[in-house]
């Protein structure tokens, strides 16, 4: 009981400690990773849960620090891009999974996840698939293992290869899976890379919507497909800014809490990554996943260096 209570208090000031402004966001996932894999999470479900939740909201708050045509462009710009990366990425996957023998349906959600959204797309493909509650936990841990490496490298990678903000922001947008991952990322290297990486991956997300549609078709699936609502309020946060720009004393503070509530959200996410997490992933999944990634991470960076993406 005692060493419950502990684990509590511990999670609390930590959690507590990530709404101050001076924690970034790598800062905050290393706490939680280290809370995670050190001590164990054992609230693993519904810390999942309220990430989920709070990353959502602190997405649509976002919006109110970008200007809607600002937006729409970028996300125009981003459209056939993003098109040709999930292509890639989905036939490439499909590839490495008979590659490495990987389970067919684990094999479609790792890449699936990898393509478009991370455990987001993995959520809403599971069930058009059939997939089974293992087979989705796999994939998952798979692409959240990842996403926690990529939150941590990609920022000094960037450095090290001289990438503009704007260079950064459409990397971490088409190469890393999770949207936290890909705001964490592009907000540790600047204002404008954020406002890049939000708006192009949640570009790549609308895709989420008609490739289940078309997966469903193929496999004469009746699995439901969650279109995800949190990119139209993101829309409408930009819209309302911009339609209203005499309160930015009013959008700029929401803005800053938004953020600093992404901080909070990579703790939480960090603490879900536990051993038994790490357990469940398999060799020949996280093979697959961490091929692909790295296929992913280096073509997009290619191109988008030569000037190739812009």
């Amino acid at each position: 009981m005692k060493h419950n209570h502990f684990l509590m208090a511990l999670f609390w000031i930590l959690l507590l400690g990530c709404c101050w402004p001076t924690v970034s966001a790598p800062m905050a996932l290393v706490a939680g990773i280290t809370f995670g894999i050190v001590i164990g999470n054992p609230w693993g479900a519904t810390t999942s849960n309220w990430s989920r939740r709070l990353l959502q909201g602190s997405v649509v708050g976002l919006g109110f620090g970008l200007n809607l045509p600002e937006l729409l462009q970028t996300g125009k710009d981003a459209f056939l891009y993003t098109a040709i990366s999930i292509s890639f990425t989905m036939a490439v996957g499909y590839l490495l999974g008979r590659f490495f023998k990987t389970p067919q349906r684990t094999s479609s959600l790792i890449s699936f996840g990898t393509a478009i959204c991370g455990g987001s797309a993995i959520a809403a493909m599971a069930p058009v698939i059939k997939a089974e509650s293992e087979e989705t936990g796999v994939a998952l841990a798979t692409v959240f293992t990842l996403n926690s490496i990529a939150l941590l490298l990609f920022p000094p990678l960037g450095h090290l290869m001289g990438m503009g903000q704007r260079q950064f922001g459409l990397w971490a947008a088409l190469a890393i899976h999770d949207t936290s991952s890909v705001v964490g990322a592009a907000a540790a290297y600047g204002g404008l890379a954020l406002a890049i990486g939000t708006t192009v991956k949640l570009t790549r997300a609308l895709w989420i919507m008609p490739s289940a549609l078309i997966a469903a078709w193929f496999t004469k699936s009746e699995g439901k497909v969650k279109f995800p609502l949190f990119i139209i309020g993101f829309i409408a946060a930009a819209t309302i800014k911009t339609a209203l720009p005499q309160f930015e004393q009013v959008w700029h503070p929401l803005n800053s809490i938004a953020k600093q509530s992404l901080v909070v959200t990579l703790f939480l996410i960090g603490s879900g990554l536990t051993r038994a997490v790490l357990g469940r992933t398999g060799v020949k999944p996280l093979a697959q996943g961490v091929t692909l990634w790295l296929l992913v991470s280096v073509t997009s960076g290619f191109a988008i260096m030569c000037g190739w993406i812009e």
